[in-house]
């Protein structure tokens, strides 16, 4: 049914069709990826299964360098180790009350932090265990890592 309305975004996957992420969303975590990438003390990870629930991927999930070690000989399919932050940018065929609902089971389940990024209005839902903040094209700073969202939306 979804290929018949949005034939160039779907895809089948073992059964099931999904929607593939657009253009918008792929380039707003590039641009949180090159601001991440220069922070040494933490490790950004894109599209990492977490052990929550039946198994929750953020688009970036966002750890304390320790908290990462690789085994190359062993991998990992759903990572037990909670993020200090989660990022989720909402694509065009997602609603911003799903991807806040996500935000809340991910900090439930012990993430410190989750930012639902909106790129229509260019806001920042931030969510933590005690509230929810909204922010617009501004400096966001969670856990100490820090993400200049006017550079995000150019």
């Amino acid at each position: 049914m979804i290929d018949a309305i949005l034939p160039e975004i779907a895809s089948e996957t073992n059964g099931h069709q999904e929607i593939m992420p657009s253009l918008n969303h792929s380039y707003i975590c590039f641009q949180l990826m090159k601001q991440l990438i220069s922070n040494e003390a933490i490790v950004a990870l894109p599209e990492l299964t977490l052990n929550i629930g039946n198994g929750l991927t953020p688009d970036i999930s966002i750890f304390l360098q320790e908290q990462i070690k690789p085994n190359f000989f062993e991998d990992i399919f759903k990572f037990p180790d909670k993020p200090i932050i989660a990022i989720e940018v909402i694509s065009s065929s997602q609603t911003i009350q799903e991807m806040l609902q996500k935000a809340k089971q991910l900090v439930r389940e012990g993430v410190k932090a989750t930012w639902t990024v909106e790129p229509y209005s260019r806001t920042v839902f931030v969510t933590t265990i005690d509230r929810e903040t909204l922010f617009h094209e501004e400096v966001i700073e969670s856990e100490g890592v820090q993400v200049d969202f006017s550079k995000i939306f150019i």
